[in-house]
């Protein structure tokens, strides 16, 4: 295979290491050196102080932290690779690193800290700017199996192979769907990993690039990857104790004003419940504030229109910024739902999908959430095929589950709260 140049690779992910260090380096200058030199000036460097070396130590430290985050944040999943997600990220790292140095009244110069959040706010956003074409990856497609869903998907350059050969072309990596692989491109393959060319699988490359999992092409291992771990699982519960407590003085007085405006808008009760199917596809009563007409509130099963007349105009502003759903925080403290995963679904939506699409009631095995993967990366669904499209964001999560990926959701349940995307 003389199409194959790995020298032509080995330069090439050194320039990109070189790229990363580089870049890495610049910005501790401009985020740590600078605001410091400023502030103490000639001096920080000739008699640096107790007090000075701490702060360089402490904010050299956060910076590399926040880097660390930033990339991972936007290489790391799908809905992370844009701009919007790195003002939040820096901030929570920036405070969490805070947090010890005022606890423990380590002398460091908040100046220095606050600055170097504020600049590398900018340089990290800069940086997104500026390598933003870099991060297309450039694949070549083993034809065959589901090598082939690549081809189609947005934000890669993909191409399908002809022949066992890479006729001379750069890719970043060679992507093939291994369960149904020929003799031939087998040894195509091998060759390509021996000469230092990445090779993937097709399922986890799709998997990573839309942040769904295919429910129709499961293997027969793939049912035993998506059982979540009992240690993650209690960390989770703590976490959303934790985060609950710390809203409360936000959350009760929304949840107050909303039942003033739901009962003055239209007569009924103000919160009610609906029967839905959570963990184990056992049944529970979730809380919500109304936001349709009394009359209407308990029709049969039916999917809400973006235009649904059974809406009020208090409610439409109430599920616009998800403001309904704060009492589900009673549900939580229940151990009937978690803050974050598949959303619960009514009885007879449950019945009639479980007809329609393989594996369904397996998004059941986790506890249902306010928010999640699907709701972020899709919104609403409609019908059986945007349905499909959400269980499968929602295998995604359940295979992938993790607290980092749980605080991803959160950053991105901020957006959609402040957007209204996928309302109804």
């Amino acid at each position: 295979m003389a199409a194959i140049h790995p020298r032509r690779y080995d330069k090439l992910y050194e320039q990109l290491l070189l790229s990363r260090w580089f870049s890495s380096l610049v910005g501790w200058l401009l985020t740590v050196i600078l605001p410091a030199f400023a502030y103490w000036g000639q001096g920080f460097f000739l008699y640096p102080t107790r007090g000075a070396m701490s702060g360089l130590v402490v904010s050299t430290f956060t910076f590399v932290l926040a880097h660390f985050g930033v990339t991972r944040l936007l290489s790391g999943y799908p809905g992370g690779r844009t701009m919007g997600m790195i003002i939040p990220q820096t901030l929570i790292i920036y405070a969490l690193c805070m947090l010890p140095v005022l606890i423990l009244r380590i002398e460091v110069s908040r100046y220095l800290l606050g600055i170097s959040c504020i600049l590398a706010m900018f340089w990290f956003q800069i940086e997104y700017i500026v390598t933003e074409k870099f991060r297309s990856p450039k694949l070549a497609v083993v034809p065959g199996g589901q090598a082939a869903d690549l081809l189609p998907l947005p934000g890669i350059l993909a191409r399908e192979l002809r022949q066992p050969d890479l006729e001379g072309v750069r890719y970043d990596a060679v992507v093939a769907d291994f369960t149904c692989l020929t003799p031939e491109w087998e040894r195509f393959l091998t060759r390509c990993a021996l000469n230092r060319i990445p090779v993937h699988d097709a399922r986890s490359v799709y998997e990573s690039l839309t942040g769904r999992v295919r429910i129709n092409r499961m293997a027969e291992n793939d049912i035993g990857s998506l059982l979540p771990s009992m240690l993650y699982e209690r960390l989770k519960m703590v976490f959303d104790w934790v985060l609950i407590l710390l809203t409360l003085p936000i959350s009760v007085p929304l949840v107050i004003l909303a039942i003033i405006a739901v009962r003055l808008e239209s007569p009924g009760p103000a919160i009610y419940t609906q029967e839905r199917i959570g963990r184990g596809n056992k049944s529970f009563k979730i809380y919500k504030i109304r936001s349709m007409r009394f009359d209407q509130d308990e029709a049969s099963s039916q999917f809400a229109g973006e235009d649904d007349p059974r809406i009020t105009r208090v409610g439409r502003v109430l599920r616009k910024y998800r403001i309904d759903e704060l009492p589900q925080f009673v549900n939580i403290l229940k151990g009937d739902m978690s803050l974050i995963g598949p959303r619960p679904e009514q009885p007879d939506f449950v019945a009639h999908f479980d007809q329609e699409l393989p594996f369904y009631s397996y998004r059941h095995v986790v506890k249902p959430g306010i928010t999640g993967w699907a709701q972020v990366r899709q919104g609403y669904a409609a019908d059986v095929d945007q349905t499909r499209e959400k269980i499968e964001h929602d295998f995604y999560y359940i295979k992938h589950c993790s607290l980092f990926l749980d605080v991803f959701i959160l950053f991105l349940t901020v957006k959609t709260l402040l957007t209204g995307f996928g309302a109804r």
